[in-house]
């Protein structure tokens, strides 16, 4: 059955402080606070380096059953290494999010500009080699990659390609996974502080919406995080989301 799961890159803002959080909720607190609005998170912290085992159970220990985690690899292994030679820190990053049992979601490989179509060899022997039983989504930020042998490559691994809104990218809606997932970016030089919309995305809200709505419709379950800069706040943007995917 298709299910949908919508959330935010990241939970620790002190710029949501009497907004989305309380004034005085301690920065201990913000994970539980904001599980008791949104059924998801992409974790951001796990692109700098893999959590230690006590930080994945206090995740796991703050959020309720039904709670979904998704989470970043490593820049280890997506940026600097390029996936050569990363079999280790891959067993061990997967090994400490598998500590999140029935929470843990997606795991995303995101690749900068300069990880080019060039590339598709090693993509598809990392691919490859990875355990089964992880959700497995791959975001590119090089346009040429979008082309259909690259569409062919994710589904016969079954991992998802991260459809995503960013300004200087091309908007697909391919899905090759029984998943989706869906990153909605923004620019980082339009949003100085995170307290409130900025920017009006109310036409993009609404195609997206409906990009969604077929997607469950054809029994897909699709993940989606927003990001601050896309328009400012982004809790704020999750709602409205809710609301045009509830109409």
């Amino acid at each position: 059955m298709s299910k949908l799961y919508l959330g935010t890159q990241g939970w620790s803002y002190k710029d949501w402080l009497g907004v989305f959080y309380s004034e005085d909720t301690d920065e201990r607190d913000y994970l539980g606070e904001y599980a008791r609005h949104f059924n998801t998170v992409e974790i951001d912290s796990t692109f700098y380096g893999i959590p230690r085992e006590s930080t994945v159970n206090a995740w796991r220990e703050r959020t309720p059953d039904g709670f979904v985690f998704a989470a970043k690899f490593p820049q280890m292994i997506t940026h600097e290494k390029k996936l050569a030679d990363s079999q280790a820190e891959t067993h061990a990053f997967l090994a400490a999010m598998s500590l999140l049992g029935d929470r843990l979601g997606p795991l995303l490989l995101q690749f900068s500009y300069e990880f080019g179509p060039d590339q598709m060899g090693a993509l598809d022997t990392y691919l490859a080699e990875l355990p089964p039983g992880f959700q497995i989504a791959v975001e590119v930020r090089n346009r040429r990659w979008l082309r259909p042998e690259f569409y062919a490559l994710l589904k016969g691994h079954g991992v998802a390609l991260a459809l995503q809104d960013l300004y200087y990218m091309p908007h697909t809606y391919e899905t090759t996974a029984p998943f989706v997932y869906i990153r909605w970016l923004g620019e980082r030089q339009r949003i100085a502080r995170f307290d409130h919309i900025q920017i009006d995305r109310s036409a993009e809200q609404a195609r997206w919406a409906e990009q969604v709505k077929a997607m469950l419709g054809r029994g897909l379950t699709v993940y989606g995080y927003f990001n601050n800069h896309w328009a400012g706040h982004s809790p704020e943007s999750v709602r409205q989301f809710q609301a045009l995917v509830a109409e």
